[in-house]
């Protein structure tokens, strides 16, 4: 018996102005709704220009508590109406902290859970230790309506172990809201083709299929320049993009699997039943030493 889920990976630029973000992030997801997409990944932090790019005190107030944000309220009526499955990333505010966060929306506009993003990265242009504490969630998957998906946010994708623990726990799709483009101190690194592959690596590996939703354009700030570089896609579980947006293409993509299928496909290669986590306990440890 199949089970066959629709799934859209999206792509935009983002504009100075919250309200505008949403509706054009509205505007992708009835398009993809209307094309057969039941879950339907935006770009990470959509709300607002990318505000990481170098570290400004101002830029901290952007940060909201899951019940007063504007964009999670807003999505959670739409999946309700339009009977989607909505992962909204955002920039959380609780208590004192602040993180990089994803709210797991299901098709009855029910916020199933918060995920924080676990991997912080610093560096040029992507100043985000500033920003981001550490997120203390764990990875998670979420029994959505149509699927039981995982997901990760960013910089989590360059970790094999954040798509490993998902799919250990069951994940059926993995999500990977971005934010990624080129390099402000060094115009000749361009991460865009060794970032798919690596999101690729994640999907064959673990049988899984895979979307990632990624921002274009140029954006400005304290006179850095960042051009993202889009390229948003879906993978199939062996890996294979099936679907695939331009550098400079906003819109969307929509591709269907059969669950029930993928499902033999996981088991008949047998990786799960042949893992071997006695041997793993280096992965434990910052330095690689095996746990005494």
């Amino acid at each position: 018996m199949s089970r066959t889920v629709s799934v859209a990976a999206t792509q935009m630029a983002c504009a100075s102005d919250t309200a505008t973000n949403i509706a054009n992030a509205e505007k992708h997801v009835r398009e993809a709704a209307a094309r057969g997409a039941q879950i339907i990944l935006l770009p990470a932090l959509f709300e607002t220009p990318y505000f990481c790019q170098k570290p400004d005190q101002h830029s901290l107030q952007l940060a909201t508590r899951v019940d007063d944000n504007l964009a999670i309220r807003h999505f959670q009526a739409l999946a309700r109406e339009l009977q989607v499955v909505l992962p909204i990333s955002f920039y959380e505010l609780a208590g004192q902290a602040r993180f990089s966060s994803v709210a797991v929306i299901d098709a009855d506009g029910r916020n199933l859970g918060i995920y924080r993003k676990s991997h912080i990265p610093e560096g040029p242009g992507y100043h985000e230790k500033y920003y981001f504490n550490p997120g203390d969630t764990g990875f998670k998957v979420w029994d959505t309506r149509y699927a039981r998906v995982g997901v990760g946010i960013c910089w989590d994708q360059w970790f094999p172990e954040c798509a490993r623990a998902m799919a250990l726990q069951g994940a059926e799709l993995l999500c990977y809201p971005t934010v990624i483009g080129s390099e402000p101190h060094d115009a000749a690194i361009l991460a865009r083709d060794h970032w798919q592959r690596v999101l690729q690596g994640h999907a064959g590996a673990n049988l899984i299929p895979l979307m990632a939703s990624n921002r274009l354009g140029v954006e400005q700030q304290h006179g850095y320049a960042t051009n993202f570089h889009g390229a948003s896609f879906i993978a199939n579980q062996f890996g294979e993009k099936v679907e695939e947006l331009g550098e400079r293409e906003a819109g969307v993509r929509v591709h269907s699997f059969d669950l029930a299928k993928l499902e033999q496909v996981r088991g008949a290669w047998g990786t799960c039943g042949d893992r071997r986590p006695d041997l793993y306990t280096p992965l434990t440890t910052p330095d690689g030493t095996p746990a005494s």
